[in-house]
């Protein structure tokens, strides 16, 4: 669920963290960079994990900014494919069911990746799997254990101002997107599978 990535980038310390200890200013400005951003085909970044190297700081002409080269590797948000993630239900439609975990909130399971039986109660709108003369709800709020089959990536290039308004932002798309499958046997609500 969480991987390791090596990164160099260029550091710019303002002259107001000059009094602060240098590692820790780089710290402050790679997590602030980075943390809880979502870079392409790499994943959500969650924090810096360690630095590896760093420059001598070059004070540039103007600014007064002291620039360092450093390579860090930061803590990424990236479950693999196939892989058993617990999150909890946010919302159901009768196209499926949307996933939250603490920290990521774009993941959805399709209805046709739910247990066969499921069907979408309109009256309560909750999901139902019907098993064994059984109802066993999705419930709202509820921790589930799904299994990531893919994920999406959206360019989150900024349009003209135009485009954006003839764009709703309901049609926004995610950075990044988990698609999951609670088909198979101990996936689904984590309380059914409870002894």
């Amino acid at each position: 669920m969480f991987i390791l990535t090596k990164i160099a980038d260029l550091v710019q310390i303002a002259p107001e963290d000059f009094g602060k200890q240098s590692h820790v200013a780089i710290e402050d400005n790679l997590n602030a960079k980075y943390a809880n951003k979502v870079v392409q085909k790499i994943g959500l970044f969650v924090c810096l994990w360690d630095i590896l190297w760093t420059s001598e700081g070059l004070i540039g002409q103007g600014d007064g900014f002291a620039n360092v080269n450093v390579e860090c590797r930061m803590v990424v948000f990236r479950p693999f494919k196939g892989e058993v993630v617990v999150a909890r239900i946010a919302s159901q439609t009768r196209e499926g069911i949307s996933l939250a975990t603490d920290f990521f909130h774009d993941i959805f399971v399709p209805w046709s990746e739910l247990p066969e039986g499921s069907e979408f109660e309109t009256r309560e709108g909750l999901w139902v799997w019907r098993e064994d003369d059984q109802e066993m709800f999705y419930d709202n709020n509820e921790m589930v254990r799904f299994q990531v089959l893919s994920e999406e990536w959206h360019d989150q290039a900024p349009s003209g101002p135009l485009d954006l308004a003839d764009q709703p932002a309901s049609e926004l798309l995610p950075p990044y997107k988990i698609t999951g499958s609670m088909k198979a046997p101990g996936l689904g609500c984590a309380i059914w599978w409870e002894e």
